[in-house]
């Protein structure tokens, strides 16, 4: 699949810039060409030796390179790779992207390509978090940039949270995912999967027994059909699929919250199992037992993701798909929660206890749209992932 491409790496400023020589490692394994690019800052975590050595190329590094700039080097390397990966993309470096600034090799770069850009993200929490941070982020998505990360987990700093670049392995799934061809090719599709907890105390917390095995089978099903996927998963018991831009949640509102910042997308199919409450006031230490009796608990309700994005004004995917869990009058149930929602399709399936679906490796669905119900046949939820992937891709194309 990268067997003859290009790929420019930018390797910005910050202690995960280690992680750069690998992916260039494994990138040439695959048979790409590799042409790196060290930022000021990032030359003082990676040295342009160690670049050069696993590139088997030459380093670029100065804007005002007298040899290179003679012929509009910034433009050519801009302009011949086939894509354009920045990792660690730090936080500065997205600001100029984000704001159009160009005062080095790497901003001037991005700014004068037109070649498609991959970003990596790293930094402390702290930045990743701050509004500033997040306003960049929400403009480079609508520029129509690409990210895969940044994953959550303990960082240099000794802070733990968002902010922490993926891994090599998870940036070349990225890459690859780029070059697939298919019916889906250049389709920016957001999918949901997985359960959500709802906190009660620090060790507590409200779940369901969705496993996340459809919602990854679809994700999967649809990156093999070309489509750029954002995954957007709760605490699930299966792994997330390779070749996804992964976005880790574990409540309900985190998921809104990732959902909306992953958009605009020309799809979303809203798979996940979402808590329809949560505890209205999280207890911040263990809950104990008491001689009074039991305790209270008070509920509030969660946002209504699914109907939030189909109701949307501005930015609503092209298509939205919503999935129906139900136990009894699964069709009855199924159609109204459609109208209730506003969504495009519902994918309607029976979790009743005796037919063991939840947390199974089968699934028997209704796919439910304009044109009425259409039931499939109990098949692997691979299989349904499939079909529902090849229906996706013909409605997009129409």
């Amino acid at each position: 699949m990268l067997a003859g491409k290009r790929i420019l790496l930018i390797v910005g400023g910050g202690i995960a810039a280690f992680k750069s020589l690998e992916l260039i490692r494994r990138l040439r394994e695959r048979g790409a060409e590799v042409v790196p690019l060290l930022t000021a800052s990032g030359a003082e975590f990676v040295t342009p030796l160690s670049l050069a050595a696993l590139a088997g190329h030459k380093v670029y590094q100065e804007l005002f390179d007298l040899t290179e700039e003679a012929e509009m080097g910034h433009i050519q390397l801009s302009r011949s790779a086939d894509l354009i990966v920045v990792a660690p993309a730090t936080a500065d470096l997205m600001a100029k992207m984000a704001n159009g600034l160009a005062n080095d090799l790497a901003s001037t770069l991005l700014l004068a390509t037109d070649t498609p850009v991959l970003l990596a993200p790293a930094m402390n929490v702290r930045m990743w978090d701050h509004p500033a941070t997040r306003r960049n982020v929400a403009q480079l998505k609508a520029d129509g940039i690409g990210f895969v990360g940044p994953n959550e987990g303990s960082m240099a700093c000794g802070e733990f949270g968002p902010g922490r670049m993926a891994e090599p392995m998870e940036i070349l799934a990225g890459i690859e995912m780029r070059f697939r061809e298919g019916p889906l090719s250049g389709k920016r599709i957001l999918v949901t999967s997985g359960p959500t907890h709802e906190p009660i105390d620090p060790v507590r917390y409200i779940a369901n027994r969705s496993s996340g095995a459809q919602g990854r089978a679809i994700a999967s099903a649809l990156v093999g059909l070309g489509a750029h996927v954002v995954f957007v998963t709760g605490p699930a018991e299966v792994p997330p699929p390779e070749g996804v831009e992964l976005i880790r949640v574990e409540t309900a509102r985190q998921m809104l919250a990732a959902v909306q910042s992953a958009l605009p997308a020309d799809a979303g199919v809203f798979v996940a199992a979402v808590a329809d409450w949560r505890v209205a006031s999280e207890a911040d230490t263990k809950l104990k037992k008491s001689r009074d009796g039991l305790p209270v608990l008070e509920f509030a309700e969660n946002p209504d993701i699914l109907k939030t994005v189909s109701r949307m004004a501005e930015g609503r995917p092209g298509l939205v798909v919503g999935f129906a869990a139900e136990t009894d009058n699964v069709l009855e149930h199924a159609t109204a929660k459609r109208a209730r929602k506003g969504c495009d399709w519902i994918v309607a399936n029976d979790v009743s206890h005796a037919t063991g679906i939840m947390g199974g490796s089968e699934n028997a669905v209704t796919l439910i749209t304009d044109e009425g119900a259409e039931g499939w046949p109990r098949m692997g939820k691979d299989e349904v992932a499939r079909r529902l992937a090849h229906r996706i891709a013909a409605a997009l194309a129409e």
